[in-house]
């Protein structure tokens, strides 16, 4: 009898067929070799099976605009070894390699793109600086200290008529210290004033950090759901006594997954949001390609941000469609020294008073 992970490699591999495997060359031709762990034994496999389906509906598109595309995907767990993976045949065919999953997997396979002109890309959190050094690596995942010095960056570009209100949330365990450590010492650097107050003050003591001539930015330490109520709360307060003061708030890419509780009152603080994706499920386009993958792999997407499906699509289209449109994951490169190329795009995700939202790409 054949065992379910049998069934379940097999459907892989018919997907993969039915996608374009043997296409015939119409515009243009490409080989895409996708080198992740595309099992269903743990979250990693399930989550890099959703975006190799992400990808999967990308090419479909492709083929539907006269592309060719031939892939070859390639099963490669946390404990396999890739030098085996990269002796398959096809793989040296590649033109685009999308992985690995896992930083140990990363030096073998750059060495072998390059020794083969293969583009590579990493597309999730992996260690190490290999992209500074091999020019065929696209990264795309940026590590929290990068997203932190941009977002300071733009914080401070964005918002320098503004009076800074860092709020204590007393969260010990908030990782955001981190950020507005950061920030304070940027602030004080460019000689910019700043108030801090904490939660637990009284409304009386809360008010004085505010400004009444400037509008004010204010951010919090933490980006836990439970301390943004609080603050919010907080917030409320001080505007029934203060009519005049003026208020935007400046919160954390976290702050996306409680959108749906929160959205009337960001809004009415004027929120800005930074991240480097933006989940739209009500955009026409990102509704139709969630359409498509119901309809091919009969099942809903992962509940995640961003999702693993439509990341796996903007990709595609912008590694194989040479597309520079994008449903939730803009790319941005960078050249990174003598090496490769890091992904910069980044965001600013604003809640309009008005009700309405806009994406500011930078």
């Amino acid at each position: 009898m054949m065992t379910s992970k049998l069934k379940y490699l097999i459907t892989l591999i018919a997907l993969t067929l039915c996608c374009g495997m043997k296409a015939q060359l119409t515009q243009k031709n490409v080989n895409v070799g996708v080198m992740l762990p595309l099992h269903d034994v743990d979250g990693d496999g399930r989550r890099m099976v959703e975006y190799y389906r992400g990808i999967l509906l990308a090419v479909e598109k492709l083929k539907q605009e006269g592309t060719s595309v031939n892939i070859h995907a390639w099963n490669v767990p946390i404990d396999a070894d890739i030098r085996t993976t990269l002796l398959s045949d096809g793989a040296s065919d590649c033109n685009i390699i999308f992985g690995p999953l896992y930083t140990k997997q990363v030096n073998d396979l750059a060495n072998f793109c390059k020794a083969y002109n293969i583009k590579m890309v990493i597309p999730f959190s992996i260690s190490g600086n290999d992209v500074d050094k091999n020019p065929q690596i696209y990264q795309v995942y940026q590590s929290p200290d990068d997203l932190n010095t941009a977002t300071i960056q733009h914080l401070i570009e964005q918002f320098g008529e503004y009076h800074p209100v860092i709020i204590d949330c007393n969260d010990t365990t908030s990782r955001k210290g981190v950020f507005t450590f950061a920030l304070r010492k940027i602030l004080e650097k460019k000689k910019i004033a700043y108030d801090i107050t904490n939660l637990n003050t009284s409304a009386e003591v809360f008010a004085r950090a505010f400004s009444l001539t400037k509008p004010n930015l204010v951010i919090l330490n933490t980006g836990r759901s439970p301390e943004l109520t609080a603050a919010l709360n907080k917030l409320d307060m001080l505007l029934e006594n203060n009519k005049n003061v003026k208020i935007s708030l400046f919160g954390y890419t976290e702050w996306l997954m409680y959108a749906k509780y929160n959205k009337t009152r960001y809004a009415k603080y004027d929120t800005f949001i930074p991240t480097n994706f933006y989940y739209n499920e009500q955009a026409t386009q990102t509704s139709e390609v969630a359409n498509k993958y119901r309809e091919a792999f009969h099942q809903e997407m992962i509940y995640a941000l961003p999702h693993f499906a439509i990341t796996g699509y903007d990709h595609a289209m912008y590694f194989i469609g040479n597309r520079r449109q994008w449903l939730q994951t803009p790319l941005k490169f960078v050249k990174s020294g003598n090496g490769g190329y890091r992904n910069k795009a980044f965001m600013l995700i604003h809640y309009k008073s008005g009700g309405s939202i806009e994406a500011l790409s930078f």
